[in-house]
């Protein structure tokens, strides 16, 4: 008999609390909505209140899972699942490895489960100003989240300087993939792009 297949929402799903669940199906239902808006009459004229009504949530709703319009754009429903799985990597594997694992495996659900969301989110981000602000400003809630993961597994201090400063080098050498990719037609392998990345930020950059 053949292996069932779960999606990664199903996956996710199935480890939370009945409360928990019902949260992750409303932020779903929420950035599901405004994509399809989105597609059929732009990013400017979506607004919070259309996205609520397609939603079946009231505004005030839509605000208490995403503060702004930017974030229901580039919030994964996946992304609490990475903090989890950089726990379980091997614990003597390197940091820049472990967090290649997670990234990649995250960006590889995104391109099997959701590879129409993750083009036009991409394609947003190169468009409009205001959606690569916001990825610039939250990038800091990313780094910490993995700081305190890393600084777990490695016994450093969470503020220690050098940690900051790996994770921050990660993050943004995967924003430059990101704006590439969407610059170049959102054409070719991410995931093949991430690991050319990393390991050019492994070797360093050679004249």
């Amino acid at each position: 008999m053949a292996a069932i297949s779960h999606t990664p929402l199903e996956e996710q799903l199935s480890q939370l609390t009945l409360r928990e669940r019902k949260k992750l199906r409303t932020r779903v239902t929420i950035r599901r909505a405004t994509y399809r808006l989105i597609t059929e009459q732009g990013y400017e004229a979506t607004t919070v209140e259309q996205i609520a009504e397609a939603s079946e949530v009231s505004p005030s709703t839509v605000f208490r899972y995403f503060p702004t319009k930017e974030d229901i754009v580039l919030t994964n429903a996946y992304d609490p699942a990475i903090a989890a799985s950089l726990r379980a990597r091997p614990a003597g594997e390197s940091p820049l490895e472990s967090l290649r694992a997670v990234i990649t495996e995250a960006l590889e659900r995104s391109v099997t489960h959701e590879p129409e969301e993750l083009t036009e989110r991409t394609r947003l981000l190169v468009r409009v100003p205001a959606v690569r602000a916001r990825m610039t400003e939250t990038m800091s809630v990313t780094a910490k989240l993995l700081a305190d993961v890393l600084a777990e597994r490695t016994g450093r201090d969470a503020d220690d300087l050098d940690l900051r400063v790996f994770v921050a080098a990660v993050l943004s050498a995967l924003r430059e993939v990101t704006l590439h990719w969407g610059e170049h037609g959102c054409q070719g392998d991410p995931v093949a792009l991430i690991h050319r990345t990393l390991d050019g930020l492994e070797g360093g950059l050679r004249l």
